[in-house]
């Protein structure tokens, strides 16, 4: 198969391409970083594209599928209003550049796998989330209701379309693990707030599984949760850590430190959610 990923050299798109690659496909990455194409596998073709202009026809006719990963990393930096926008503009612009692109070519994919975020879902405390729950209100679920609809569109080009709600991705190379286990090294670790609120996470592996998954079965559409299917509490997490990395884990986060130092993204820390993978359950992916 013939698969193209933007945001092929980011924490999940760099080793989803090996895996694909590695499995008999051939893959084209675009990324906006200026990338040196010998860290990459051979047979992965690498083209830098700041994603506002179209993908020339050339460049898709032969795609059997696009996975859409690009996007400013959520928890990067503070939220104000420049991060905010760059947050939005880095997934809504791709989004439609991408869709454009192949609205432009006559032989169009079969799929497009975008990613989304359990974002979309807001605040939840205790209650169990599927996907056939409604949005939430606040910034990121937004975010992820304008980031879906653009993705959609491509059903109206006769495109199958799978959206990715991902939780928080853990690998000891990146994403959130390296940031959350870093003070338990200098005996500073412990649980944010009370501790209660629900952590989704997701092993980088199964998110790549899952993307294959998704692949390989056309009957797969739509909304899928990615998160494991046994979500933990932010005290759990924090004592888990504490126990592979043999420091304590006794230590609290006050809530309005959380928030003086992250503003609105903190808010996000300390509300939490409960969200299971129930669709791709039921397709029969197994973690």
């Amino acid at each position: 198969m013939n698969v193209l990923i933007t945001g092929g050299s980011g924490f999940i798109g760099k080793a989803l391409s090996y895996n694909l690659a590695n499995t008999g496909h051939n893959v084209l990455i675009t990324t906006r970083k200026q990338t040196d194409s010998t860290s990459f596998a051979k047979n992965i073709k690498i083209l830098s594209w700041n994603s506002l202009t179209i993908l020339s026809p050339a460049f898709l006719s032969d795609v059997d599928a696009v996975i859409n990963l690009a996007g400013e990393p959520i928890a990067a930096r503070r939220w104000s209003k420049k991060q905010k926008r760059r947050i939005l503009s880095s997934r809504i612009d791709t989004t439609i550049a991408v869709i454009q692109s192949i609205k432009n070519v006559t032989q169009r994919p079969k799929v497009i796998i975008s990613a989304s975020a359990i974002g979309y879902y807001g605040p939840r405390e205790d209650e169990y989330v599927t996907e056939d729950f409604p949005p939430g209100n606040d910034f990121l679920a937004e975010v992820c209701k304008l980031w879906e609809a653009g993705a959609l569109k491509a059903e109206g080009l006769g495109v199958r379309v799978v959206l990715l709600r991902i939780g928080a991705v853990l690998e000891s190379d990146g994403g959130a693990l390296p940031k959350m286990a870093f003070p338990f090294k200098f005996f500073l670790g412990g649980h944010i707030g009370s501790g209660r609120q629900w952590f989704s996470w997701i092993h980088r592996d199964d998110v790549i599984g899952i993307i294959k998954y998704a692949l390989e079965n056309d009957s797969i559409s739509g909304p899928i949760n990615i998160t494991a299917p046994e979500p933990v509490r932010n005290k759990e997490l924090c004592s888990a850590i504490g126990k592979v990395l043999r420091r304590p884990s006794w230590l609290s986060v006050p809530p309005f430190i959380v928030k003086l130092t992250l503003g609105e993204l903190g808010d996000m820390l300390l509300t939490g959610q409960r969200v299971i993978p129930e669709k791709i359950l039921k397709a029969g992916y197994r973690f």
